[in-house]
């Protein structure tokens, strides 16, 4: 038993570059005893980790979890009673269908002293990356995020609510309800509404398809897009900048 205060710190590490993250998550990480990290996360950032900390993953892949949700949180409050800091490190942001508030309710129940960090989320970063900005004037006063996929693996009752919306929609997890979601737009006459889809936004491996509703799954086909990947439907599509190689541009010495 660690003679540490146990205490969790659930930090965002951002969208996938790992340049985009913060200073006070690059801190949480390097005062950790204990990282509990997520598939989503650019693996480099484990560089910050002291030669000290015990490094476990628990997320998920291809459907396939390492840990279940109870588990994780039990075993969050276990490390921290046993060597003090944990760190939860998620993809994104922790409080954007991150689960982060439901392991902080959990381990308050056991005493840990418990802080967030917030990341930036690839709902924003992603589209931006693309030079797609989600509002502009003129064109979209506001935006959904939606999770495409509910507990249940049903497509979320929120998507036919934003396909009636004139903002724009930012679907997350939504690869596998790419049909379903095509025909909901297009059941409210949005078929040739622009829409993009980017996988592995914000990496160097970043992929991307521009296209309308209605050519959308042709195009991801073509491409060969899959998870993990955001949806972006909505005129602002259509008002994508175009950005210089944003790697180059950023890579200042």
């Amino acid at each position: 038993m660690s003679t540490k205060t146990p205490k969790l710190t659930v930090v965002g590490a951002g969208p996938g570059d790992k340049d985009l993250i913060t200073l006070k998550a690059i801190k949480a990480i390097e005062s950790a005893d204990v990282i509990l990290y997520d598939a989503l996360i650019n693996d480099e950032l484990l560089a910050y980790a002291s030669k000290e900390a015990e490094l476990i993953f628990v997320g998920k892949r291809k459907g396939c979890y390492a840990f279940q949700q109870a588990q994780i949180n039990e075993f969050i409050v276990e490390k921290a009673k046993q060597k003090g800091h944990v760190v939860r490190l998620k993809g994104g942001d922790p409080f954007i269908f991150g689960r982060g508030a439901e392991e902080i309710d959990y381990v308050r129940k056991y005493g840990l002293e418990t802080y967030v960090v917030p990341g930036i989320t690839s709902a924003i970063a992603v589209p931006a990356y693309q030079g797609i900005p989600l509002t502009k004037r003129n064109v979209s006063e506001s935006f959904w995020v939606i999770t495409a996929t509910t507990k249940n693996h049903q497509l979320s009752t929120d998507v036919p609510l934003a396909a009636k919306s004139t903002a724009t929609v930012v679907i997350l997890m939504g690869m596998h309800k790419l049909n379903e979601i095509v025909k909901v737009f297009t059941k409210e006459n949005k078929q040739n509404t622009p829409m993009a889809i980017i996988q592995n936004g914000t990496r160097e491996s970043e992929k991307v398809a521009i296209g309308t509703v209605s050519t959308m799954e042709a195009l991801v086909a073509q491409k060969g897009l899959a998870s993990p990947a955001i949806i972006v439907i909505g005129d602002v599509v259509k008002e994508r900048v175009i950005l210089d190689t944003v790697y180059n541009a950023l890579a200042i010495k």
